[in-house]
């Protein structure tokens, strides 16, 4: 087991979830955007790919429930399988949020993930955590405990 010792407070040790949507996943995106992440020196702890249910899909997106766009994201998110991850690493959630890219891609940054291979929207290839406290949720929705190793 690899023990990260942040020697200051701007480097926080974290884990943060990551999804790759069913749209990544059908345009066969998946190893290139896991390669982005093991290029920048997260450590991968936890991945599986499976068809998600509307409930996991309900409670992850919980915050969206009373908007216009809530039964689209439900069946976009339940339509094809999709890869949920747990990368871990100093700041990891931050880092991560800064290589995803902002959700609108015709606003997305060329370089990051969203603005390489995001085409729309509704479906913008990938989630990842915004906070430690949404983090440590997002995962429990995803993961057993007994299928992240420590």
């Amino acid at each position: 087991m690899t023990q990260y010792a942040p020697n200051s407070e701007s480097n926080v040790f974290e884990r943060s979830l990551v999804l790759i949507k069913p749209d990544a996943v059908q345009r066969k995106l998946v190893g290139k955007i896991i390669e982005r992440f093991e290029n920048k020196g997260l450590k991968l702890v936890a991945m599986k790919l499976f068809l998600a249910t509307r409930e996991m899909a309900e409670e992850h997106y919980i915050e969206h429930q009373d908007r216009a766009f809530f039964e689209k994201l439900m069946d976009y998110m339940t339509s094809h399988p999709l890869i949920p991850m747990v990368w871990e690493g100093p700041n990891s959630i931050k880092i991560i949020r800064n290589m995803l890219g902002v959700h609108d891609p015709t606003l997305a940054l060329a370089g990051t993930i969203r603005g390489d291979f995001s085409v729309n929207l509704q479906n913008n290839v990938i989630h990842g955590s915004d906070s430690i406290d949404a983090a440590k949720r997002e995962i429990n929705i995803w993961f057993q405990p007994n299928e992240i190793p420590y």
